[in-house]
């Protein structure tokens, strides 16, 4: 049994070490100077430059125009990922309800055709949506980086099984108290799809914060520009002394891995306490 224990422990710790340790040797790396990176390659100690090259990397304003920081950019990415995450759970809320509790003729051929968007890629309707966001004069907007994609097939599907999956005593229930459709659902579907919404939350945060071809797509403007953007253009835009900034480049990796972290460990205690709550 031991034995057993500590073969099941061996596995996850060496799990453990083998998706940390690129992040690990990424953040050690970005505390040394680019020549140093330059010269002897990927470093596993801690170095001198931490403070200045984060502060650089936050702070300092570069790009093309000279006005774009880390910091901005990362606030882009955010409001980015936060509009994706909360337009997705509403819109995906709201047809998953509309299709389960209202009666409507074809509500399962819309639903099935509206599962079918996901044979649809964004590459495949990329150049369409560019073509009606730049008519509509969106470009270089944060309406036009997170309108277009907020249709989830994915977030109605998970919806549309958990509201299923509701007992239709609490629907009688609600009638003989005569509440009415917006008041089923807010006081009695949104506290039961809490750890719905936090599932889904932690997958559209995490999908809006690291889109990359869509913001390209849609941003000229530097002030619009994300972390997932910076990152490429950091090396092609913040060069000193003829030696790329990796330093600054592995830095910004790791910023970038920050917030989806810290959304994932939070949301994921709400998820199972919501889960422990629920068999109560």
């Amino acid at each position: 049994m031991y034995r057993t224990k500590f073969f099941d422990h061996l596995i996850l710790i060496s799990g453990v070490i083998f998706m940390l340790g690129p992040l690990v040797v990424a953040f050690t790396t970005s505390t040394h100077s680019a020549a140093e990176i330059h010269t002897h390659g990927l470093m596993l100690s801690i170095g001198d430059d931490f403070t200045s090259t984060y502060d650089k990397v936050l702070f300092k304003s570069g790009g093309f125009t000279g006005q774009v920081t880390g910091l901005t950019m990362a606030m882009n990415s955010l409001i980015l990922g936060l509009g994706f995450a909360i337009g997705k759970i509403v819109l995906s809320m709201l047809a998953a309800y509309a299709i389960v509790y209202f009666r409507f003729r074809f509500a399962t051929l819309a639903f099935w055709l509206i599962f079918t968007t996901l044979l649809l890629p964004l590459e495949v309707r990329i150049m369409p949506s560019y073509k009606v966001m730049s008519d509509l004069g969106l470009l270089n907007s944060y309406q036009g980086l997170i309108l277009p994609l907020l249709a989830s097939a994915t977030g109605t599907f998970f919806f549309r099984q958990f509201f299923k999956s509701v007992p239709d005593e609490l629907l009688e229930a609600a009638r003989i108290d005569n509440a009415g459709p917006f008041k089923f659902f807010v006081d009695i579907l949104l506290p039961l799809s809490r750890t719905m919404i936090a599932a889904v939350f932690i997958i559209m945060f995490v999908y809006g914060w690291n889109q990359y071809l869509w913001p390209m797509l849609m941003t000229t403007d530097e002030g619009f520009y994300t972390l997932m953007r910076g990152i490429k253009q950091i090396l092609q835009v913040w060069v000193g002394a003829q030696i790329p900034d990796y330093n600054e480049a592995f830095a910004m990796a790791v910023l970038a891995m920050l917030p989806p972290v810290i959304v994932v460990v939070v949301f994921q205690s709400w998820f199972i306490k919501g889960l422990t709550e629920t068999d109560k």
